[in-house]
């Protein structure tokens, strides 16, 4: 791809257009959000899959099981948004990170995007947001390089340019596929966690005015939110539903951005920089309010 087209394509949408989200859903809280947040944004985003990704924290036992409960907690989730009909959309991804920059991890997930990413061409993207580590992703465009001609990448992984480090969760899982994927020259869209989507926050307060008693979705996201708070109970609070932010991209009008030469995410925690690279686009502030107001207003909405 030359890199008026990759600049091209790494402007915001401004039409109905198809995506697909990997994610790890057990990890944390935020995916809920956002998984939620592209089922409830038609007809806008049109959603083709979801995609499980790999997670190891003490949510799980290890990569293959977080990538199980992710499995499970997206279809959860469809359960809960009366979405059953969408299960079969569902693929469970990689059990294992990438052991080095060359070898792909076979999984459905994986072999899905490649198939699927074949029925689009430069001029009409398919759009592939990832909210954990990138290990599906760039096992797809190691299985079959063309892929990267006809998608757009949206993550939320790493930490912004100006951090002390980039020390953050979904990178350091799998560094190899961050850097098959930054290096790739996929049109890229990098939402920086620590520096950056880490200001887009709600509180108790909010989630117990706004969405507490809406629907069975909003309930179950409140108290899942308020559980993992647990720890704060006594003390005014509020948490990071970062991963909503990769969402809202795509939307448009949430978010400022700019052209930056794609770093190097290095092994040592650490970007290294070539002013030879090719372009991405880097997400550099939130409106945090209007997303806020479009999130919850989204979600309180009764069964599509």
């Amino acid at each position: 791809m030359d890199e008026l087209q990759r600049i091209k394509n790494l402007q915001t949408p401004d039409r109905e257009i198809d995506v697909v989200l990997d994610t790890d859903a057990y990890n944390e809280i935020d995916d809920q959000y956002a998984i939620a947040y592209l089922l409830r944004s038609k007809p806008k985003l049109h959603t083709r899959a979801l995609y499980a990704a790999p997670f190891f924290d003490h949510h799980s036992e290890s990569p293959a099981d977080g990538m199980e409960k992710s499995y499970q907690e997206i279809k959860h989730l469809l359960h809960l948004m009366r979405l059953e009909v969408m299960e079969d959309r569902v693929f469970r991804g990689s059990e294992t990170y990438l052991k080095d920059e060359k070898t792909p991890v076979i999984s459905p997930a994986a072999e899905h995007l490649c198939a699927l990413a074949m029925e689009y061409s430069a001029e009409n993207p398919l759009y592939v947001v990832s909210i954990g580590a990138i290990t599906n992703i760039a096992s797809a465009i190691l299985l079959r390089p063309e892929i990267t001609e006809r998608i757009v990448v949206v993550w939320l992984g790493g930490n912004a340019v100006h951090w002390p480090n980039n020390r953050e969760f979904n990178l350091i899982q799998d560094i190899a596929a961050a850097r098959v994927v930054f290096g790739s020259g996929v049109p890229l869209v990098q939402l920086p966690a620590m520096g950056v989507v880490s200001a887009f926050t709600v509180s108790e307060a909010e989630l117990l005015h706004w969405l507490r008693g809406r629907n069975e979705l909003c309930d179950y996201l409140v108290q899942h939110t308020v559980d993992e708070m647990a720890g704060a109970a006594g003390n005014p609070w509020s948490r990071p539903i970062w991963d909503v932010t990769a969402v809202a991209w795509l939307l448009g009008g949430f978010t400022e951005d700019s052209l930056i030469h794609a770093p190097i995410p290095e092994y040592d925690h650490y970007y290294a920089h070539d002013p030879a690279r090719h372009f991405m686009k880097y997400v550099y502030h939130i409106y945090r309010d209007a997303l806020v107001r479009d999130l919850f207003e989204k979600l309180s909405r009764q069964a599509d």
